[in-house]
């Protein structure tokens, strides 16, 4: 187990940039591809074209079904939890809370990753929000006095950071077995820390990925029973808040000002590639 900060990277749960959310196509006769990028997938062997890109940096390969599937075909899921105020409880409350947290840790039988991440919090919506309670207002004086609270909010807002603190717990699931994978993993750290990356593409079959998904939920509702166990509450992210805090890690600032929206909402055209080719037509026909 091991607690990382924002802005460590770590290999149990690589930050992104806005991932590529495709749904499940599973079959028991084809195996899926699994990769960066479905449409255009590469054979196993076959060299990358640019290999100093973005896009090949990045240890992921899709996010779906709410967990995040990576390059290597192992698997993740991200528990969020809420925090609870340790320093007002009383000398028994805490006992019991290490005890229990103790039995949690002892519990597992498979590496987690505990993230505390912390956060600039946007002030604009609720200053909008006063705003718009301001101009219903009728009462003269408590305009004056809302008025006053907006510009305190204001420049409180620009002359202090105010942050907000998140946690998190990353579940993985290796199909070849935690143990084995973590000794490679901690053989030659360094040399894999500054050797270029490579997009390592995976095929997943319909098996493994069943298998994957019943693993992942036994453990999430292990980790979830166990932080109930100790007084937290949590609660597992799914594909969109996936994909929204792995884009809030890479992108903090622009995360701020451009936040993802829901795309279920968005009424947009696109083009899609037909199958197969194009009917031959006589330009002459229509004459």
């Amino acid at each position: 187990m091991s607690v990382k900060k924002e802005g460590v990277g770590s290999a149990t749960m690589p930050p992104i940039n806005q991932p590529t959310v495709q749904p499940p196509a599973l079959s028991n006769e084809a195996p899926i591809a699994v990769g960066s990028n479905s449409s255009n997938q590469q054979p196993v062997g076959q060299k990358v074209k640019n290999p100093a890109s973005t896009q090949n940096s990045l240890l992921l390969s899709e996010v779906r079904d709410n967990m995040v599937i990576m390059s290597d075909g192992s698997f993740r899921a991200v528990v969020a939890c809420k925090s609870i105020n340790f320093d007002l409880m009383s000398s028994r409350e805490r006992e019991g809370v290490e005890f229990s947290y103790q039995n949690f840790l002892n519990s597992l039988n498979y590496p987690i990753q505990i993230l505390i991440r912390s956060q600039r919090v946007d002030i604009g919506p609720y200053l909008d929000k006063l705003v718009a309670i301001r101009r219903s207002q009728d009462n003269m004086l408590l305009n004056v006095l809302m008025d006053d609270y907006i510009n305190f909010i204001d420049v409180l807002s620009q002359e202090a950071n105010i942050m907000d603190k998140s946690f998190f717990i990353a579940v993985p699931y290796f199909p070849n077995g935690d143990v084995s994978t973590l000794v490679s993993q901690g053989k030659g750290f360094f040399d894999k820390l500054f050797a270029p990356s490579k997009n390592e593409i995976t095929k997943i079959d319909a098996n493994t990925y069943a298998k994957a998904q019943a693993e992942i939920k036994n453990r999430v509702d292990g980790v979830i029973a166990g932080l109930y166990q100790v007084g937290v509450q949590s609660i597992q992210l799914s594909t969109k808040e996936l994909g929204e805090l792995y884009y809030n890690f890479y992108n903090p600032d622009t995360a701020v000002r451009e936040p993802l929206v829901n795309f279920e909402n968005l009424a947009t055209t696109f083009v899609k590639k037909g199958v197969g080719e194009a009917p031959a037509t006589n330009p002459w026909s229509n004459l």
